[in-house]
């Protein structure tokens, strides 16, 4: 990848849905060149399921985006509820870094607690999250990372926070997500 910060990236996020929805939510992935939107992905992830990763895989390599990706932004560890990706399974089918970002540092105990209670498979998705250790602080979000050194991905994730704190991708992904499934994208990213 070189020295220099990636200039091609997508990032994904889930979009809203009801606490009482079982079955497949949307998953969008906001296509960046620089700091310009090049396009959108969509997919679906199940609710509590274990696709996340396959199906972001399926969507970067099925595109015409995947051939210049440099670097996957996900807005945290699990989408549609606790359907955890396996960073390291997208990384190494892809053959590019992956940086989970996050607001604020999760509370790894209560995340423990709600797989063990709720959740099909929860031993599993527990060590996908527990692999990847604890995020670390990158400018005002948190992050973790494979496929890149914790110094580059904080260079990558200062350079696309454009407005705000939160990388534009992932901030585009989620104002798309939302905007799609309720009429109108509402909350900060």
């Amino acid at each position: 990848m070189g020295s220099t910060v990636p200039t091609h990236v997508i990032g994904f996020d889930d979009a809203p849905f009801p606490a009482e929805h079982r079955g497949d939510v949307m998953l969008v992935g906001a296509v960046f060149c620089g700091v310009r939107l090049e396009g959108v992905l969509c997919g679906k992830v199940r609710r509590d399921g274990a696709n996340a990763a396959r199906t972001i895989v399926d969507m970067v390599t099925t595109s015409r985006f995947g051939q210049h990706l440099q670097a996957v932004l996900t807005q945290g560890i699990a989408f549609a509820g606790f359907n955890v990706i396996d960073v390291r399974a997208i990384h190494e089918a892809l053959d590019v870094p992956v940086i989970v970002v996050s607001r604020k540092q999760p509370d790894l105990a209560a995340i423990q607690r709600a797989l063990d209670a709720h959740v099909a498979g929860a031993a599993r998705k527990w060590q996908l999250i527990r692999r990847l250790g604890l995020m670390e602080p990158a400018g005002g979000v948190f992050i973790q990372c494979v496929g890149i050194d914790y110094d580059r991905a904080v260079d990558l994730v200062d350079a696309l926070a454009l407005n705000g704190v939160m990388p534009e991708p992932l901030r585009t992904a989620h104002l798309i997500a939302a905007g799609v499934v309720t009429g109108e994208s509402r909350h900060r990213a």
